[in-house]
């Protein structure tokens, strides 16, 4: 078994966007349920990518596919907090991304939650691999992050 890491902070990202909950986010147990973390994740990610001209959802030649997840839990969050979605990518390769995300509540300067995902950039009609163009590489190596 692994040890457990303690949440990151602020400080270990490298760009933020800022997404409010909503009422239907709590769940019975009066927290946010853990599949709107993932819903988190994927916002602010491909909000990133459009904003920056890398991802066009309607009309791109390319987009991007998920091919693996997974997420750590470090505290609670609820209906009315603010989340900071911190972003940075731990592995740049030559079709595939990994971002790693820290959701932060409210002013918090630690994570409480902090999650991953792949990403594989590929032909929208072929559903095939495809190398990272130019404009994608300058958006996305700036976010590296040391191992």
């Amino acid at each position: 078994m692994t040890e457990r890491t303690g949440p990151g902070r602020r400080a270990d990202y490298k760009v933020f966007r800022n997404i409010g909950t909503r009422w239907s986010d709590n769940d019975t147990y009066g927290h946010m349920n853990n599949v709107v973390h993932y819903s988190l994740f994927d916002s602010a990610v491909n909000g990133f990518l459009i904003e920056c001209g890398v991802l066009d959802i309607k009309g791109g030649a390319e987009i991007f596919l998920v091919v693996e997840t997974g997420c750590r839990y470090h505290a609670e969050m609820t209906f009315p907090d603010m989340v900071t979605a911190g972003i940075r990518v731990a592995r740049l390769g030559t079709s595939s991304v990994r971002y790693e995300i820290g959701l932060f509540r409210n002013d918090e300067e630690t994570s409480a939650a902090e999650g991953y995902f792949v990403h594989v950039n590929v032909d929208r009609l072929a559903r095939r691999p495809v190398h990272f163009g130019h404009a994608a590489r300058r958006v996305l190596e700036p976010l590296l992050v040391q191992a």
